[in-house]
């Protein structure tokens, strides 16, 4: 009986974290410690992902060399392992199609990359020996030039903006210089400042400027309003707390306003987005009495006015890393949540008023988050991250992509591959000769007992019944591969004939009942269906009645027996391949 119970534990473990080879989730393991930091779409409709992996020099220590400053000795040693920028293209097969370790001189890690007007990439981030860097590739990433930048104390560069007229915005944080030769605009006031570089659409340096206090500031995020001014995402920390504020500056970096926004608790901003109706909305992490994280959000326009201010309650601590927005307006935030033992990646779907309105949590039982999101061409959401398998210590980088309503989304299937899985999932009804299914994947329906008899719509019992189990499978099918299937017509045909009638008569009586019988299908399909996929069958379902249009003709004459049917025609989307 315990083994029996044994048993039945292990295979209900095993569904609750079963994932079908058909989810579209790529996971990259490299000989170290690694992980994505930024995703985005090109224009052939691949992704593009950023992410670092941790490398050893091959070069050793000159064994002849001699050091005679103690740090220059440990600098030597620390330079021998560190972080590499990795650039990886995948297709939508999951396919990585290309992966470039980016040749610099010096361990860097990246932290955002943008896309250029050629198609390149202008990645930032910083060295491991504290400065900031930026980095051209051409299309085929090959590297063009590479600029490092700042004080000579550590630097680091938070995110990358794309701007309108094609230049790039860089927002980060520079530790405070003191050397005299700089002067006092150059080396900052406390000890980290707010630091924002502007640069053109080559990588070169147009200004970079620091704000801040006397105490430790750090520069967050950044966005560009409507106008080309810029909204930035600071904190300010000092002993007693942690100030967070929004600012506006000119195209040149001039401040306009600044404005902390007021909270209580420890508060920590996370990210900024620009929304279609020019305002924006800051995603922040509110630690709570009892030290758990929950999500914060709040809007704000371009005149520094908040308009919402609403707070995400879950079970356990939680954090949005990055938010997007779909074209209605509604949110999707990815980032982490946390409880005692294990980290999932988590997907929330947020309406216009910042309401939760659904979560998904991705993950096994190790370390696993969601970093960065893109949303695709076809309403589908991208998604770079770190997971960590289990049982082991290191981090690996982690791909997915999820449908509108965070569920998983499914790999891309060719028209071929289409025509091959639907033939394999009928298999027994093609071999009974009950359905053919062509390659343009219309759906025939062959056996002598699915015709209907002359001037008939009504479906019998053996008709309904044999349309009940072919179209509950046909129906799991397309919802799988929903992204995929653009329309599902039903087709209603008749035979020529109509007795005792004008050739006026006999068209139009016709096209009546080819149109009652693609109903009469139509209704036997959608009722079959649970309430989730009824309402997924409104947006892809199209009947249409097309007379003797399509009479079957065999041996030159019209087959009017056969004619008398209904047939179904599956069109993919045009992003599916052909």
């Amino acid at each position: 009986m315990k083994l029996t119970l044994l048993i039945l534990l292990l295979f209900y473990n095993f569904l609750l974290h079963a994932k079908t080879s058909d989810d579209f989730a790529l996971i990259i393991h490299k000989p170290f410690q690694s992980g994505l930091v930024d995703i985005t779409q090109n224009y052939d409709g691949t992704l593009s992902v950023l992410g670092f992996t941790y490398d050893f020099k091959k070069q050793g220590l000159h064994a002849n060399k001699t050091y005679n400053d103690p740090f220059a000795y440990l600098q030597s040693l620390s330079n021998k392992y560190g972080a590499k920028i990795n650039l990886i293209r995948v297709n939508d097969k999951a396919q990585i199609i290309q992966s470039k370790i980016i040749p610099l001189t010096q361990f860097a890690k990246p932290a955002s990359f943008v896309k250029t007007p050629t198609n390149g990439y202008i990645i930032g981030g910083y060295t491991m020996g504290g400065s900031q860097l930026l980095v051209l590739l051409d299309a085929a990433l090959h590297l063009q030039r590479s600029v490092s930048f700042g004080t000579k104390n550590n630097n680091t560069i938070h995110k990358l903006v794309a701007l309108k007229d094609g230049e790039v915005l860089a927002i980060g944080t520079s530790f405070t210089s003191r050397s005299t030769q700089d002067n006092m605009f150059q080396t900052g006031l406390g000890n980290d400042d707010v630091c924002i570089s502007r640069f053109d659409k080559d990588a070169n340096l147009l200004w970079t400027k620091k704000y801040g206090t006397q105490y430790d500031d750090q520069g967050i995020d950044a966005a560009e309003a409507d106008d080309g001014s810029i909204i930035v995402l600071s904190t300010t920390h000092t002993k007693m707390k942690t100030a967070v504020n929004i600012s506006r500056l000119t195209q040149n970096g001039d401040n306009i306003w600044l404005k902390e926004i007021p909270g209580n608790g420890f508060n920590e901003p996370v990210s900024l987005l620009r929304l279609k109706d020019q305002n924006f909305v800051i995603s922040l992490v509110k630690t709570d009495a009892m030290h758990k994280k929950q999500i914060r959000l709040v809007k704000f326009d371009i005149y520094k006015n908040i308009l919402i201010d609403s707070e995400i309650s879950t079970t356990y601590s939680s954090q949005i890393n990055d938010l997007r927005e779909f074209s209605d307006g509604t949110l999707i935030g990815v980032g982490f949540v946390q409880d005692t033992s294990n980290t999932d990646g988590l997907a929330m779907i947020i309406s216009k008023n910042l309401k939760l309105l659904k979560q998904e949590h991705y993950g096994g039982q190790n370390y696993d988050v969601f970093n960065k999101a893109v949303i695709l061409a076809n309403s589908q959401i991208g998604v770079a991250g770190i997971h960590t398998d289990e049982n082991s210590n290191e981090n690996n980088m982690w791909i997915l992509k999820l449908n509108k309503d965070a569920t998983i989304a499914q790999i891309a299937i060719d028209t071929l591959d289409f025509y091959t899985q639907l033939r394999q999932l009928f298999q027994k009804e093609i071999e009974t000769k009950k359905v053919i299914i062509k390659k343009d994947l219309t759906i025939e329906f062959a056996a002598k007992n699915l015709y209907f008899k002359a001037g008939e719509y009504k479906l019998d019992k053996q008709q309904k019944k044999f349309f009940r189990e072919f179209f509950t499978k046909l129906v799991n099918f397309l919802y799988t591969h929903r992204m995929q299937v653009k329309t599902l017509e039903i087709n209603g045909h008749t035979s020529s004939e109509w007795e005792n009638s004008t050739f006026s008569e006999r068209f139009l009586n016709n096209e009546d009942l080819s149109m009652k019988r693609s109903y009469e299908a139509f209704r036997s399909l959608f009722l079959v269906q649970d309430p989730t996929k009824q309402k997924y069958l409104t947006h892809i379902l199209k009947g249409s009645g097309l007379n003797y249009r399509n009479r079957i003709i065999s041996d030159h004459r019209e087959n009017k027996e056969k004619s008398r049917r209904v047939s179904l025609k599956i069109i993919l989307n045009k992003h599916s391949r052909h």
